[in-house]
């Protein structure tokens, strides 16, 4: 005897396939990624001193594998058990705000290293970020905690969403982009500034990446307030994840590329040191 189901457990069946498969798309993603970057990564890890930096880019780097072990299980193993989902999605939650605060540490540091150590402009920074983190912080969890799991009816479907009562998520991301547009703003006041005189290839890299990464976060936070606020099911937190994880691979992926190319500037210069000078070296060694 076949099962009808109503219009509206198909809907959200299909947001819960439609979840996995954006999940599983990124999984992807990430592990190509990380497989393309695993020569420069190991030269990075084997060659550079241990700093905080270091232990951060660690942090930022492998906190999306975590996350993507526990979705993963989530999206299917078999469960219908709605508080486990919701334990679950609070572990996945605090691996989230984790990879974010990791990533975007990574470009108020760069931010800061724009504006010459300015301390007025780091102090600047890090108040709006406190404020973002303390605040995201406090209506996920309530949001959470407002907004009970639930299972698809459909017994071949694994997974679980917050069908109602989470429409508050779009104000943790409202706050990002406004932090993200103020950090913006001052990498493009800062290359204004210093459009003329100091225009070295470092200088050029940096800029450039925080650019592209603001950008990424800015569009992706727009995003994800659409999706929050007029999605249903699961859709609504299809992107949200996605976000934190490109913004992750950016800030790893171009602080690689830094560390690269400022060791590239060391070697040519020693390069350019004349034979007279080494052989002095040499004689006074």
């Amino acid at each position: 005897m076949q099962t009808e189901y109503s219009a509206a457990n198909i809907a959200a069946a299909r947001s819960i396939q439609t979840y996995t498969y954006i999940y599983t798309s990124a999984a992807t993603f990430w592990t190509y990624d990380y497989v393309c970057s695993f020569h420069q990564e190991l030269a990075f890890l084997t060659q550079s001193r241990w700093t905080k930096v270091k232990g951060l880019y660690i942090l930022t780097r492998y906190t999306p594998f975590l996350l993507f072990v526990a979705h993963l299980y989530l999206n299917f193993i078999p469960d219908n058990n709605p508080d486990k989902c919701q334990m679950i999605n609070n572990i996945c939650s605090c691996f989230s705000l984790i990879s974010v605060i990791c990533s975007e540490c990574f470009f108020i540091i760069r931010t800061y290293a724009l504006w010459n150590h300015n301390k007025v402009v780091l102090a600047a920074m890090l108040a709006g970020f406190l404020a973002v983190i303390v605040a995201s912080v406090g209506i996920l969890f309530s949001a959470t905690a407002n907004a009970p799991f639930e299972t698809s009816v459909i017994s071949s479907i694994t997974g679980c969403y917050q069908s109602t009562g989470s429409d508050e998520l779009f104000v943790p991301f409202v706050l990002l982009f406004a932090l993200e547009l103020g950090l913006i703003s001052l990498t493009l006041v800062r290359a204004i500034q210093s459009w003329r005189t100091a225009r070295t290839p470092l200088y050029d890299v940096l800029l450039k990446h925080n650019i592209f990464y603001y950008v990424c976060g800015l569009f992706f936070s727009m995003v994800n307030v659409f999706t929050c606020l007029f999605l249903r099911y699961a859709y609504n937190a299809m992107f949200q994840d996605f976000q934190l994880i490109i913004l992750a691979i950016l800030a790893t992926r171009m602080h690689l590329h830094l560390w690269h190319v400022d060791r590239q500037m060391h070697s040519s210069a020693l390069m350019l040191i004349p034979l007279t000078d080494v052989s002095s070296v040499g004689r006074t060694g």
